[in-house]
């Protein structure tokens, strides 16, 4: 029962940390417009911090995977959790734009440790298809995420601006810090042997079915991600606040929600992964053109909500797939994994930030997710010792 009962507490604890790196995102998003007019700066410069978030949240993962390797799980989040405190602390501080953008950067660096570790942490108590169910329970949770941070984020702009969401984010790391003191076990093996990482790096490189899977978990994450960088300025040049805005949340937890419920009925009905991800892009075109012809009113929220749902979908399929010829070296694989996909994610959203278009932005990201869908992943190869995947929600 002792047992039972640890591994509840750990798995609760998981989900925060998950939640925790999706969160600081969201919560983020409805202040862009507050932010531009604090520092006069306009849409494009301030979406760029979501893009700044993204590249160094990539950094972030490889170094905090090699972290969790070589000094341990527990360390490494409580190191991570007191970085985003201390640099939600100094966004709070700055007086300048620039500022404010190195602050956001040393936060998603701190913030990357609720994903890759957290990850390895499951990874170390999870196998096969064990692993798989607890994803699926864990993604149902996440897909509160979006609504949480979507409205706790406008209502906190609508009363204390900007200062609020990064208040709110410094409380919630360190209410996180002391829940992990107190209930993180340290899961890494006696005897662990870091793999190199350079040599890792270049297998992964050469790997067609790595490429796929990043390109894949990019062309999803863009998708959404570009909603919560454009949606603050569409939703005020329709005269509608940010509390609309965060309303609009609602509609993308439930969009996701249903995503990952439709992926666990579908799994246990015998449709493979591949077909889901097919399944999903088309579901996620249907849902940009539907954008695209309706982004000039409000109505656009609805068909976004196709697009969520086809990412609640596919993503825990890419995910649980991308590293299985990899399950000697699952933190350094996982580490680089991350890089990879979250530098174009971050690239992709500069572009969004400048092109100013959500339609075709999510246009582009289903005729990708479609063409990369129908290439058949190679499968594991034999010198796999572990078959273990990659968990965990991105922030997808």
């Amino acid at each position: 029962m002792e047992v039972v009962m640890k591994g509840k507490k750990l798995l609760l604890l998981a989900v925060a940390l998950l939640m925790f790196a999706q969160i600081a995102q969201t919560l983020y998003s409805p202040a862009l417009a507050d932010i531009g007019q604090a520092f006069s700066v306009g849409p494009q410069q301030t979406a760029l911090t979501l893009s700044v978030f993204f590249l160094a949240f990539a950094f972030g993962v490889v170094v905090w995977g090699r972290m969790c390797d070589r000094i341990g799980r527990r360390p490494s989040m409580l190191a991570g959790l007191v970085l985003y405190a201390a640099a939600s602390a100094m966004g709070l501080t700055v007086s300048t734009f620039n500022a404010l953008l190195v602050a956001q950067g040393l936060a998603a660096f701190g913030a990357a440790v609720g994903s890759v570790v957290t990850q390895t942490v499951l990874r170390d108590r999870f196998r096969g298809a064990q692993l798989a169910q607890v994803f699926s329970v864990m993604g149902i949770a996440l897909a509160a995420s979006p609504a949480i941070g979507l409205f706790t984020g406008a209502s906190l702009v609508q009363v204390f601006g900007y200062r609020g969401v990064l208040g709110c984010l410094l409380a919630l790391s360190l209410g996180l810090w002391l829940w992990c003191l107190r209930d993180l076990p340290e899961t890494r093996p006696q005897v662990v042997k870091a793999p190199a990482l350079f040599e890792t790096l270049c297998a992964m490189l050469r790997d067609r079915d790595i490429w796929r899977s990043t390109l894949l978990v990019a062309a999803f994450n863009i998708a959404l991600f570009s909603y919560y960088s454009l949606g603050p300025y569409m939703f005020q040049r329709l005269d509608s606040g940010a509390q609309w805005f965060g309303y609009s949340g609602v509609v993308l937890a439930l969009g996701s929600g249903l995503g990952a419920w439709l992926n666990k009925r579908l799994l246990q009905r015998g449709l493979s992964g591949r077909q889901l991800i097919q399944v999903a892009g088309a579901i996620m075109l249907l849902g940009a053109s539907g954008v695209l012809l309706l982004e000039q009113g409000a109505l656009f929220v609805l068909p976004m909500l196709l697009v969520v749902l086809a990412f609640g979908m596919a993503i825990p399929n890419i995910l649980g797939a991308a590293l299985i010829n990899y399950g000697d070296r699952l933190g350094t694989a996982g580490a680089l994994f991350g890089l990879l996909y979250y530098l174009l994610i971050g690239g992709g959203l500069m572009l969004v930030a400048w092109g100013q278009a959500l339609g075709q932005t999510l246009l582009l990201c289903a005729l990708l997710v479609l063409m990369l869908s129908g290439i058949k992943q190679q499968g594991a190869r034999a010198t796999s010792r572990d078959g273990g995947g990659s968990v965990g929600k991105d922030v997808a």
